[in-house]
């Protein structure tokens, strides 16, 4: 037992989140995987699905699919058959994209489990988990509600036209990290954003506890495929999309970030990191740089006191043209009362302590890529809030 003991503390090492730990090895001790002891399945029947591929391979449990797949109670009954099919993928290929519909196919949920690997140095989720989070999610409800055509999130008029959607703008606000092992539950939803213009939205919702824990919200335009060129919104293409259209709203008009943001120039920047260079991995299924692969480059000059000590919890991003994998990289940061005495984008309705300007452009001609703004909290002064 003694060795026992051993390894399983190697398995759980000290400082996860709170009393996990012990949770964990009591968990583990009898074959248990340490984030199944956060599914609280009801006293009833206990349901559980192996994939057909990989019988060692759960599923779901007591009705809740995990994973990427949606979850909801499902106690066992009669009924449990016909729950399945209705969940059950229209292609086989696509089992791990389905999440549900919600609100008259207005909404659609996801749920995830926050991996080993998605967790960085302070043992929560980085900014950078959540946007492919909230990514990932945004794809799979276009696959979902069967618009999908062959292109990367584009619907089947689109792909006639070989067009596809970038994001123009998106601003995150996080109210806090879950840790390795949580279950959160994404919601989006899609609306107009002016004439030729799409607005996506997110919530973020620890499962067990239902609390809101990120919102977030961004502006989409359609680009020509082979000219990489802006373009309006086909009708075509609009009366697909409108019937999905929701008019809410995830963050609040008055805790939104919607000032414009500031260029940083060789002379107002604080900090430049240079030298950044793009990799093969770097490249999505569009042929450029995926926008999440941005945001590590943006805090590279960013002081480390700041990363270790407070807590990222704003995040705004203005993309200004691709960056492919040939490209060579600069990264700007300064204080935003550096850069502009008029900093009226609703912060002080977020609380923030400090707040950041950022610029991520070429280094050879400077062209601009993405401008950021980031306001950060003191993890100490932001952990007694949470008390």
């Amino acid at each position: 037992m003694a060795k026992t003991s051993k390894v399983i503390t190697s398995l759980f090492p000290g400082g996860l989140c709170k009393e996990e730990n012990m949770k964990n090895v009591a968990m583990a001790t009898f074959g248990f995987f340490s984030s199944w002891n956060l599914i609280k399945p009801k006293p009833k029947c206990f349901l559980l699905i192996a994939s057909a591929k990989n019988p060692h391979n759960l599923d779901m449990v007591n009705g809740k699919n995990i994973n990427g797949i949606s979850v909801g109670e499902s106690p066992f009954t009669k009924n449990t058959e016909l729950l399945i099919k209705e969940n059950a993928p229209d292609k086989q290929g696509h089992a791990s994209l389905i999440g549900r519909f919600m609100e008259d196919r207005h909404v659609y949920r996801q749920t995830f489990i926050i991996r080993s690997y998605e967790i960085g140095p302070d043992k929560t989720a980085t900014m950078e988990t959540l946007m492919n989070l909230l990514q990932e999610t945004a794809l799979n409800h276009v696959t979902s509600s069967g618009l999908a055509g062959n292109g990367f999130g584009a619907t089947r008029e689109m792909s006639l036209r070989k067009l596809m959607w970038v994001v123009t703008r998106i601003n995150v606000q996080v109210e806090r990290y879950s840790c390795w092992g949580d279950i959160v539950e994404i919601d989006t939803w899609v609306d107009a954003a002016g004439k030729n213009a799409m607005r996506r939205d997110w919530i973020i919702r620890d499962y067990n506890t239902r609390e809101i824990i990120t919102r977030a919200t961004s502006t989409w335009v359609i680009m020509n495929h082979e000219t990489r060129r802006l373009t309006k919104i086909p009708e075509q293409v609009r009366q697909e999309v409108v019937p999905f259209y929701l008019k809410r709203i995830a963050i609040a008009e008055e805790k939104n970030d919607i000032q414009k943001i500031d260029k940083l120039t060789d002379g107002n920047a604080e900090r430049i990191r240079s030298g950044l260079e793009p990799t093969w991995s770097d490249i999505d299924a569009n042929q450029h740089v995926n926008n999440v692969k941005y945001i590590g480059w943006i805090l590279e000059s960013v002081q480390m006191d700041v990363l270790e000590d407070y807590n990222l919890t704003s995040m705004t991003l203005e993309y200004r043209r691709e960056c492919r994998q040939s490209n060579l990289l600069e990264s700007l940061t300064s204080s935003t009362a550096n850069v502009t005495e008029d900093s009226n984008n609703n912060s002080s309705n977020r609380k923030a302590d400090l707040e950041y300007t950022h610029l991520l452009r070429m280094q050879d001609d400077k062209a601009e890529i993405v401008r950021a703004r980031t306001e950060w909290q003191s993890k100490e002064k932001h952990n007694l809030s949470s008390e």
